[in-house]
């Protein structure tokens, strides 16, 4: 069990998969903070958005990077983000079910502050 995603960038054949925390209701925020950090997007900003989920998580379980093929896409849960290099949702694969939305955006995107602002700079004035 758990609450899981892939998320990777659109013309990629690598995604990320994460364990726990794979709601929209996280993804999204953390991809609006990507956006404040002002990451790259493709294989360097999948890197960095681990970086920060690992960050964000804690501990060393719950994620990994594989190419698309070898992941859990289908995986009766969040299903597939697909983003394009500026970090926005551009299409979801293997969704079921309705969209969680149990956590406040605005509180997952300060926790993800919280747990990056030290590795990563912010550009972009708050």
């Amino acid at each position: 069990m758990g609450n899981r995603a892939v998320i990777h960038f659109q013309g990629s054949n690598v995604g990320m998969y994460v364990h726990w925390n794979g709601g929209r209701d996280t993804i999204e925020p953390m991809l609006e903070v990507a956006k404040e950090y002002e990451l790259r997007g493709g294989d360097y900003g999948l890197a960095r958005l681990a970086q920060m989920f690992g960050n964000f998580m804690g501990g060393t379980l719950s994620m990994g990077i594989d190419e698309l093929e070898r992941l859990d896409c289908d995986n009766n849960n969040n299903g597939v983000y697909v983003i394009d290099s500026k970090f926005n949702i551009v299409d979801r694969q293997y969704m079921l079910g309705a969209e969680q939305s149990d956590y406040d955006p605005e509180d997952m995107k300060q926790a993800f502050r919280d747990a990056n602002d030290s590795y990563f700079k912010a550009k972009a004035a708050r």
